[in-house]
């Protein structure tokens, strides 16, 4: 309620640009196609408002509309604004080479992610032979708190800070074994505080083992190892992969 009357009372504020961006977030990997009535119900807004963004957005060539269902998805165009990021993230850049090079030397599944709000957002995200499509996409955005990333970026901010984003961020169960207990999250967020990396088990994905490191003492990122845990054991992992992770963040940090 605070954040919407700030937005309110800013004159610089556009609300009209604002519906329009929620037009465009609404479209993601549950809803990848959507018609003006979805889109309605998904936004908020009432129709009318969202057949004019939808209209702009399919002139501008930010979205595609099919010609049979006349439903919209987002269109090639769109790649172009996360290239645009991509470009401007200093830090990404700096670690690409040592991320290639993990990829090289482990084998395994390499990511890059950034803190978000109380999400991490992959930006970088080299698969291995196993990897499946989701999970090879650049731009998934998942809650911290579920996470080896987001725990050990997390983990970098003071006592009082974890504290407080531990009891406030949102959580979110992917499987049967998705950590879901706010004092277990801390312990981890604490563990992580000490060892400088983050484990999880089966958490986004089931038989899958995620190790973490941040890039530097101020948690702007992290890498990310994902394995499978039917062949390797944790610790394999402490003794193979985490110290590898630790000298790229080094190197990137």
């Amino acid at each position: 309620m605070a954040a919407e009357t700030s937005k309110r009372s800013d004159t610089h504020f556009v609300a009209s640009l604002e519906k329009a961006m929620r037009v465009l977030e609404a479209f993601g990997s549950e809803r990848p196609r959507m018609g003006l009535t979805e889109l309605a119900h998904a936004t908020g807004l009432d129709r009318s408002s969202v057949q004019r963004v939808t209209t702009t957005f399919h002139r501008l060539g930010y979205l595609d509309k099919d010609s049979a269902t006349r439903r919209f998805s987002p269109s090639i165009r769109m790649t172009e604004l996360a290239n645009a990021y991509l470009w401007s993230d200093e830090l990404v850049q700096r670690a690409m080479a040592r991320l290639i090079d993990l990829r090289q030397t482990l084998g395994e599944t390499i990511n890059f992610s950034r803190l978000s709000g109380s999400d991490i957002v992959y930006t970088v995200r080299l698969p291995s032979a196993r990897t499946s499509y989701a999970a090879m996409i650049a731009g998934r955005r998942v809650p911290a708190l579920n996470t080896s990333s987001g725990r050990v970026m997390l983990a970098q901010r003071g006592p009082e800070e974890r504290l407080a984003c531990i009891r406030e961020w949102p959580m979110q169960r992917f499987t049967p074994d998705t950590v879901m207990c706010r004092d277990t999250v801390r312990d981890l967020v604490e563990e992580a505080a000490e060892t400088g990396y983050s484990i999880a088990e089966n958490e986004l994905q089931m038989n899958e083992l995620a190790v973490a490191v941040a890039v530097d003492r101020s948690g702007e990122g992290a890498i990310h190892c994902s394995v499978s845990a039917t062949l390797w054991s944790r610790d394999r992992l402490k003794r193979e992969v985490i110290p590898r992770l630790r000298d790229a963040a080094n190197g990137i940090g």
